[in-house]
């Protein structure tokens, strides 16, 4: 079976050859070039743009890439499953839809199952590697979409930006809101809701929003001993890992991994973004 996804799943590059997994990447806009996001441009090397002034542009994957893998796999008689960014955060899931269709007036026999994942980030990239573990061993494609679906409806996302002004420039708060908050150092605490980026609070400071991320992690997740917490920042490692510790003592939760926010979500949320992501008490595995 083959697993299909995008670069909105912030996953890193060796992630994809090592687990047998196709990445199909976004694209990046920068200083008059376009780069495939993963393959062709490093997020270290958007940060360090951004900081200096650039104002990153992004694009869903190309159509001309979903037609050669769908193809391809029509051609070789594989099941296959794609799963896309959240269809609220971009076109990109719209777009697998529309080719997937076409590849099927060409090749009937096609069986390919395109799954919205409602999930960005790491919330994204836990279902992928909850993907890989079910192919491995030994899953159906029925019983894959079944699990996945679940588990991407119940994947919380909380997070919280260093700098307004990128949700701004976005349209998620309000310039003025954004200068204000500047001044007044406040810090939003968001989350995903059917796919939808939402505020939810909003912090004076930064390690005031953590500890009510972390609070709210409680109420939303209950016992973590059995579960794995996903951390993904965008280039702020040191206070990453301090948030992990927090975790871990707070918790105990049976893993946590952590990520670097890519070139494309990094785009829209800028620099010192933090994200936990963690599935509700709702979840059975």
């Amino acid at each position: 079976m083959k697993i299909f996804t995008d670069s909105g799943c912030d996953l890193p590059k060796s992630y994809y050859e090592e687990n047998d997994v196709v990445l199909l990447p976004l694209r990046v806009h920068l200083n008059d070039s376009e780069y495939d996001d993963v393959i062709a441009v490093d997020s270290k090397e958007i940060y360090d743009a951004i900081r200096q002034g650039a104002h990153p542009k992004t694009s869903q994957v190309s159509p001309e890439l979903f037609l050669k893998h769908f193809e391809e796999l029509a051609q070789s008689g594989e099941e296959g499953v794609y799963i896309a960014f959240s269809s609220e955060l971009s076109g990109t899931y719209g777009t697998a839809m529309m080719i997937r269709n076409q590849v099927l007036e060409q090749y009937p026999s096609l069986k390919l199952t395109i799954i919205d994942s409602k999930c960005a980030s790491f919330g994204h990239g836990l279902v992928i590697e909850e993907a890989v573990q079910l192919r491995n061993t030994g899953a159906s494609l029925e019983e894959l979409e079944t699990k996945l679906t679940s588990l991407a409806s119940q994947m919380e996302h909380l997070f919280t930006v260093e700098d307004l002004d990128y949700l701004a420039k976005g349209g998620r708060v309000s310039k003025a809101s954004a200068f204000l908050g500047g001044l007044l150092s406040i810090k939003p605490i968001l989350n995903v809701e059917d796919g939808k980026l939402v505020p939810i609070e909003k912090s004076r400071g930064r390690k005031k929003a953590i500890a009510r991320m972390l609070d709210l992690m409680q109420e939303r997740g209950g016992n973590f001993s059995d579960k794995i917490v996903g951390i993904s920042h965008s280039d702020d490692s040191v206070f990453a890992n301090e948030v992990k510790a927090a975790i871990q003592d707070r918790f105990a939760p049976k893993a946590i991994q952590m990520t670097m926010i890519g070139s494309v979500i990094g785009s829209h949320v800028g620099p010192g973004t933090i994200a936990i992501f963690f599935t509700n008490k709702s979840y059975q595995a």
